[in-house]
This record gives structure tokens, C-alpha cells and sequence, in this order.
């Protein structure tokens, strides 16, 4: 049996400004915050299709601190419809996140903290059906 997906996580230097991005720019609604030991924010985690969760985390609030190096993960990809592609290349440009690179299923684009967010309408190429 495949294992179904739990949550994806991506550390961040703002928490804030990542919600912004994650939570209001594409859409993912916010399921629950998490405060540190200081009460300061630490974590927020956005909803997924069925229950799983994207964990956006606030860079240095978990002890050890990470000893991330690469390789790692490429980027998160996210559903969109095919007729939706416009619209989101139109919104995420005019907030300022140009899409990096596209092919004909997916737009690439970087969040504010230069995390690779892919959102992908594969198996519906773009363009006529």
C-alpha cells in the first residue's frame, strides 16, 4: 500500500510575509498557528486537498537548529486547474513573484524566501483541448 501524503513543511524567514504568500496570494487556508516557548510565532500550517497540510516554519524556531545541505527537495507543487493558469500567472505577477520558468503543465514560480513553488495542471496540457 502507497502512503498517502501528511504534510509538507518549508522554513521561512518571515513568518508573516510566507502566510501572505501561501495562505492569501494561492489560496490555503489557514488550519492552525503554533507559538515557541516565548509565545512568539512559529509555525502555521495551511490546508491541502483531503488532510494534508502544508507547514509553513519559521526559520531557527526548532532546537537543534537545521543543518540543512543539499540535495534536498525540489520544490511544492500544487494543483491548479488549467483554466485557472491565466489568472494565477496574472495575480502572482502583479504581487511581484514573476513565474521563473513554465512548461506546458506547470508555473514555476519562487515564494518570498526563494523556495521553488510549482503549480501544475498535468495531465491537461495548456493551450486547446
Amino acid at each position: 500500500m502507497a502512503p498517502r501524503l501528511h504534510h509538507l513543511a518549508v522554513v521561512v524567514r518571515d513568518l508573516a510575509r510566507a502566510e501572505r504568500f501561501y495562505g492569501e496570494l494561492l489560496g490555503m487556508p489557514v488550519l492552525r498557528r503554533w507559538s515557541d516557548e516565548a509565545g512568539a510565532p512559529r509555525s502555521v500550517w495551511l490546508a491541502l486537498a483531503g488532510d494534508a497540510f502544508l507547514a509553513v516554519e519559521r526559520a531557527g524556531s526548532h532546537e537543534p537548529g537545521r543543518r540543512d545541505e543539499q540535495p534536498g527537495f525540489h520544490c511544492v507543487a500544487l494543483a491548479i486547474a488549467r483554466d485557472e493558469r491565466a489568472a494565477v500567472r496574472a495575480r502572482l505577477e502583479a504581487a511581484g513573484h514573476p513565474i521563473e520558468r513554465a512548461s506546458s503543465f506547470t508555473l514555476y514560480v519562487r515564494d518570498p524566501d526563494g523556495n521553488l513553488v510549482g503549480l501544475s495542471h498535468w495531465p491537461d496540457a495548456e493551450g486547446p483541448p
